[in-house]
């Protein structure tokens, strides 16, 4: 009888991860290649990249694409952009406390972006908002974690304003997607 493979731990991931010239992401179970995306998914992260960072000039968070990683209790994952609000060194390769998280999400991906990623992100204490961007249509599923510590859900639209009172940030969702074209 063979016996079933141990999980690697994160540590491990990141060991391995760092031989390797492509990026992935870690489950807790299994190694997911990072793929390229859309020319709307690649405006709308960069969008969001500019309003965030132009929102957030002289404050103490700062906004990271998704050249940085974030390594959570079991997991390793690659968001399209977060928000951090505690100093990250220069030479950091992943952070451990993000506050806003946000995802750009594609129709192979959604269910995992809604659901997986959703779960984990609810279980990261710093974590008080996730937002995920649809790119066929201007809208968010926002999820945020209310004052007595429960995971709520908002679904904003066209003329939606997205309020990220952690963060002293609010954007209306017109600025996100200036300028996208979205696919029909």
């Amino acid at each position: 009888m063979n016996a079933l493979p141990t999980p690697m731990t994160v540590e491990d991931f990141l060991a391995w991860e760092e031989r390797q010239e492509e990026r992935y992401e870690y489950d807790g179970v299994a190694v997911h290649a990072m793929t390229g995306g859309t020319a709307a998914h690649s405006a709308l992260q960069a969008n969001l990249l500019r309003v965030l960072g132009n929102c957030l000039k002289g404050k103490p968070c700062r906004v990271h694409g998704s050249e940085l990683k974030l390594r959570l209790t079991s997991s390793v994952r690659y968001p399209d952009a977060f928000v951090v609000c505690a100093p990250v060194a220069p030479t950091a390769t992943y952070v451990t406390d993000p506050t806003v998280i946000f995802e750009v999400l594609s129709e192979s991906t959604a269910w995992r972006d809604l659901g997986v990623k959703n779960m984990e992100y609810q279980a990261t204490p710093s974590v008080r908002r996730y937002v995920a961007l649809h790119q066929t249509t201007v809208a968010a599923e926002v999820f945020y974690r209310a004052e007595e510590g429960d995971w709520k859900h908002q679904f904003l639209s066209g003329d939606g304003v997205l309020a990220m009172p952690e963060i002293d940030v609010s954007i209306a969702l017109s600025e996100i997607y200036e300028d996208v074209e979205l696919p029909s």
